[in-house]
C-alpha cells in the first residue's frame, strides 16, 4: 500500500488572502465613508467599521462585494503564502484547502468560481477543495486558521492548529505564526515528527 500523505488543512480569508485589507475600501464604498475612517485594526465581525449599525448588516455587506465587487477574486495573497505553499507541496504535503465561504444562501456559484480563479491566479497547488463550516470533519494532520471561533473549536476536538496572527486572535495562545517563513518553519517541524512517526510504525517487531 502507497503511504499516505500528511494533510495541511489551509484556511483563506485572514490566512492565504489578505481578507480585511481587501474587503475594507469595499466596506468604506457600501458604508458611505472615506476608507481612512475604517480601522485598519479590527475584532471579529467587525463592529469597529459599524457594519452591524447598516441595514443589512454583515451578510448585506459580504454579498455586495463578492458579487459586485468580485472579492475573492481580487484578494491580494498574503506575503510569502503562494510561495511557502508550493515549498511544502514539493515536500510531499498534501494542500487541503478548507474554506467557510458558502455561509450566506444563493449565491454560492461566484464565490466557488472567484475561489478558484483567486487559488490558480496566484498558482497555489491544492490537492482538496472543501467549503465547509466544521474544519475538522474533513480530516487533517495540522491546521492553520485566523479565525477564534474556529482555532478553539479544532483544538479543544484535539486538532493540532496554527494560528495565524492578525487583530482578531491576539488572546489565543500559540503555536502562532506572524508571517509565512514562521508557517513553514512550523509545518516543516510537524511534518517531521509525523515522518519519524511513520517510520517507527512501519518498522516490524524485533527489528
Amino acid at each position: 500500500m502507497a503511504k499516505r500523505a500528511f494533510v495541511f488543512g489551509v484556511d483563506l480569508d485572514g490566512t492565504c488572502a489578505d481578507f480585511y485589507d481587501g474587503l475594507r475600501p469595499i466596506a468604506a464604498e457600501w458604508l458611505g465613508r472615506q476608507v481612512d475612517a475604517l480601522p485598519e485594526h479590527v475584532s471579529w465581525e467587525l463592529p469597529e467599521w459599524g457594519v452591524d449599525q447598516a441595514p443589512g448588516g454583515y451578510e448585506a455587506l459580504h454579498k455586495f462585494a463578492v458579487t459586485q465587487r468580485s472579492l475573492f477574486r481580487n484578494l491580494k495573497p498574503m506575503a510569502g503564502a503562494p510561495q511557502v505553499l508550493r515549498s511544502l507541496s514539493k515536500r510531499g504535503v498534501r494542500i487541503r484547502i478548507i474554506t467557510h465561504r458558502l455561509f450566506i444562501k444563493f449565491f454560492h456559484l461566484p464565490a466557488v468560481q472567484q475561489t478558484v480563479e483567486w487559488l490558480d491566479t496566484h498558482d497555489i497547488p491544492y490537492w482538496d477543495l472543501c467549503f465547509m463550516s466544521d474544519k475538522a470533519a474533513v480530516g487533517a494532520d495540522l491546521y492553520i486558521e485566523d479565525g477564534p471561533y474556529n482555532v478553539e473549536r479544532l483544538r479543544r476536538d484535539g486538532h493540532r492548529t496554527i494560528v495565524f496572527s492578525n487583530s482578531t486572535n491576539r488572546h489565543l495562545p500559540g503555536p502562532r505564526a506572524d508571517t509565512w517563513s514562521q508557517v513553514e518553519e512550523l509545518v516543516v517541524s510537524e511534518l517531521e515528527t509525523w515522518q519519524a512517526g511513520q517510520a517507527d510504525e512501519g518498522e516490524l517487531p524485533g527489528r
